[in-house]
């Protein structure tokens, strides 16, 4: 089959499951999207599961494709680290929306089909463990779960950006983006120095 219109129908599915949901992930749909004659997206993706599976699919591709943390120049600071958290978090709200938007709903079909939750954990896990290598490279004092903690902030703070509700975004301190990644490092691992020095006197 062609690839070139079979990623076409990829992407127009990631932005239909973004604009309209799970629900609104049809073979039509997509054709439309797509700009493509009706029954085309069907000749790829014959089921809805299919479907489902080749857009999970994109967004592995696409995840492998953006510049940060890993591949690309990881962080030699925590002030480099604190430029490429905030410009990450600047992409979910800004040209990574439908991608993060079509994530999350595959997310949500993933806790139903456990297939499909395999795909996706190959994203996350490559998430926790590039966090962590980057969060090293800036020099900090990091143990597992401090990185964890770090990167676990990060993915809980992406649905509160795509929804982007004002009041939401003070109490949580994501309407200042450079303040909000400065002030997770600080508790992260500023609250931590004592017991390093402590393990250290040992």
């Amino acid at each position: 089959m062609n690839q070139d219109r079979r990623d076409r129908l990829r992407d127009a599915a990631i932005e239909v499951l973004a604009e309209f949901g799970g629900r609104g992930l049809t073979h039509r749909a997509v054709d439309a999207g797509a700009d493509v004659p009706l029954g085309t997206t069907k000749n790829y993706f014959p089921t809805r599961d299919a479907l489902l599976r080749a857009v999970a699919e994109r967004c592995v591709e696409l995840y492998h494709d953006l510049p940060g943390p890993v591949p690309g120049p990881v962080p030699g600071d925590r002030e480099s680290l604190v430029v490429m958290l905030r410009t990450l978090l600047e992409n979910v709200a800004g040209p990574g929306r439908s991608r993060m938007l079509a994530y999350l709903e595959l997310q949500s079909e993933a806790a139903r089909k456990p297939w499909l939750a395999a795909i996706l954990d190959a994203i996350a896990a490559a998430d926790f463990a590039d966090f962590e290598q980057a969060q090293r490279a800036a020099r900090l004092t990091v143990t597992p779960h401090r990185a964890a903690a770090v990167t676990l902030a990060l993915h809980a703070a992406i649905p509160h950006l795509l929804t982007g509700g004002p009041n939401t975004l003070a109490a949580s301190g994501l309407d200042d983006l450079d303040r909000f990644v400065r002030d997770l490092l600080d508790t992260v691992y500023e609250q931590a120095a004592p017991r390093v020095v402590a393990e250290t006197a040992r």
